[in-house]
């Protein structure tokens, strides 16, 4: 600033925007006001600048002082070990390459390890140190995936760090209640406030805690104000039925299938045709039968279907969508519907006494099989029908991948969820033992973790053969990840002699025998990180 300029008086109304407008112009364009046109122009400008500068930064008010944020709420879980708080502190530090295409190389994938992490930690109810939580937020932040678990981790202090940083409002959305405590289940006079006059987030999560503790008492509050609700709360309070489904709701979701929302009618439909009890299932197994029959005339038993030819008032309001999507026929669009909603204990009687196995073994006329076979294994999945399942997945050995009943990947994986987590494993290791890796990621994604002696070995022999057969190996890069977080830490044993690098055949993909060897080498090193992770909770 020039040193001898006089006293600055009280600035004219829009001093500061006038200098701007002649910065942006120039000088020669625009004079700094205050000031004369020539060389000096641009020197008056930055002095002036200056004192305004100063006089903008000087004259603030001081704002009133905020008040100080209530401490966070305590969190009784005992502390994390020492190691295992420093395991996190690595976790969270690691991220990803930003390279693409090139090799992994034998570290860990330390991210990738972080929701088994996570899980375990839970499970020991350890709280999380204070100092991580800004970093298991940000994780937490750019990963939905680790949000549940990480927010549980995190305890009351993720929702009172949440109030003050705006980049981890998430955490107050999947919060119950926002964070609030919700009221005691006795505390019936503010259960009643809450539910009149809370926030939607506030009353979603306080139907849902008190449906857990108390069916009855949940839908008998949800009835009190159903015929004011808008249409798409009324959708999201009836989801919360699924929880704790039982044949005492089956009266409530009668009223809703008159609803004036088509979706909250099909809600409603798709939870009583879960009650295999309802009476809305009994006319579905009405409908359904009707177009099934056992045909004697030929040589063999044939199932013969005659899909429905019109979709009346009654269907609709039983849930049945009339208008099929594009490129769907409307009489099997309309017979898939009647059949998923059907009670599948009622095909055995109205099949002649038959099995699941022996129906599903049925040959079906007029190529109506897949659209059957479907239909039945949404109907497995909607009523947690194992029975059914084993029937329509088959043996897994069976020439057919796709197994008698089964549509698709996707298909088979829901109906391998209907079956506890060992004979799940069992059947996976089946299917992979006689059809290799290449069609198994999805069915893998469905077992218990860590996954059980035969589905583990059967991957990695698998795994072996394909090095062996000089196979792709970049192809097998997702299950060789799935081996990576859900193989027992003990198979790392087994693995040793898979580690060095392999005579490659002449057929065999340039450089595949190093790349199998690297990727054993960091299955190897996973393995081993995640015992000594389980070791440092406890475990």
């Amino acid at each position: 600033m020039n040193s001898t300029s006089a006293p600055a008086d009280a600035p004219a109304p829009g001093a500061w925007e006038e200098l701007v407008t002649a910065a942006l112009l120039g000088t020669e364009r625009r004079t700094p006001p205050g000031s004369a046109p020539g060389r000096e122009a641009p020197v008056a400008l930055l002095d002036a600048a200056a004192v305004e500068t100063v006089r903008r930064r000087a004259g603030l008010r001081p704002g009133r002082a905020a008040r100080r944020p209530e401490p966070a709420a305590p969190d009784p879980r005992p502390p994390l070990p020492a190691a295992a708080a420093r395991r996190l502190a690595m976790l969270l530090a690691d991220r990803p390459g930003t390279g693409g295409g090139g090799r992994r190389g034998t570290a860990p994938d330390l991210m990738e390890l972080l929701p088994q992490w996570l899980a375990a930690t839970n499970d020991r109810g350890f709280a999380a140190p204070p100092e991580v939580l800004p970093a298991l937020l940000d994780a937490a932040r750019g990963r939905t995936d680790l949000r549940p678990a990480a927010l549980t981790f995190a305890g009351p202090r993720a929702v009172w760090l949440a109030r003050l940083n705006p980049d981890w409002r998430f955490a107050l959305r999947a919060t119950p209640g926002g964070g609030a405590a919700l009221p005691h289940s006795e505390d019936t006079d503010r259960i009643q406030q809450l539910w009149q006059e809370g926030l939607f987030a506030e009353r979603v999560a306080l139907l849902g805690a008190i449906r857990a503790r108390e069916p009855a008492a949940a839908r008998e509050l949800l009835t009190t104000t159903w015929a004011t609700e808008r249409a798409e709360d009324r959708l999201m309070f009836l989801d919360s039925l699924r929880t704790g489904l039982a044949a005492a709701d089956e009266p409530f979701l009668e009223q809703a299938l008159s609803d004036r929302s088509r979706n909250v009618r099909a809600t409603a439909a798709e939870l009583l045709s879960a009650l295999p009890g309802s009476a809305l299932a009994a006319r579905m197994a009405v409908r359904a039968g009707a177009c099934v029959a056992v045909d004697h005339t030929g040589d063999a038993p044939t199932l013969a279907v005659e899909a429905p030819h019109e979709c009346d008032a009654s269907m609709e309001r039983d849930g049945v969508v009339s208008k099929a999507p594009a490129g769907r026929g409307e009489r099997s669009w309309w017979f898939g519907q009647l059949v998923e909603a059907a009670p599948l204990a009622t095909w055995s009687a109205r099949l002649g006494g038959r099995t699941p196995r022996e129906i599903v073994a049925l040959p079906v006329a007029d190529d109506w099989q897949g659209e059957l076979h479907a239909a039945w294994c949404r109907a497995a999945v909607r009523q947690r029908d194992a029975g059914w399942a084993r029937a329509l997945l088959g043996a897994p050995a069976a020439p057919e991948a796709g197994g008698p009943g089964a549509v698709s990947l996707a298909e088979r994986a829901k109906l391998l969820g209907t079956l506890g987590s060992a004979e799940r494993a069992e059947w996976v290791a089946g299917f992979i033992s006689a059809h290799g890796l290449s069609e198994a990621f999805q069915l893998l994604g469905v077992c218990a973790v860590p996954w059980d002696e035969p589905l583990g070995r059967a991957v990695v022999d698998a795994l072996n053969i394909a090095r062996d057969a000089g196979s792709y190996p970049w192809s097998f890069s997702g299950v060789m990840g799935l081996a990576e977080r859900c193989l027992a830490p003990s198979e790392a044993s087994r693995l040793d002699g898979l580690l060095a690098v392999p005579d490659e055949p002449e057929d065999a993909s340039p450089g595949a025998g190093g790349y199998w060897a690297e990727a054993f080498q960091r299955l190897v090193t996973t393995l081993r990180l995640r015992a000594a992770m389980a070791e440092e909770l406890g475990a």
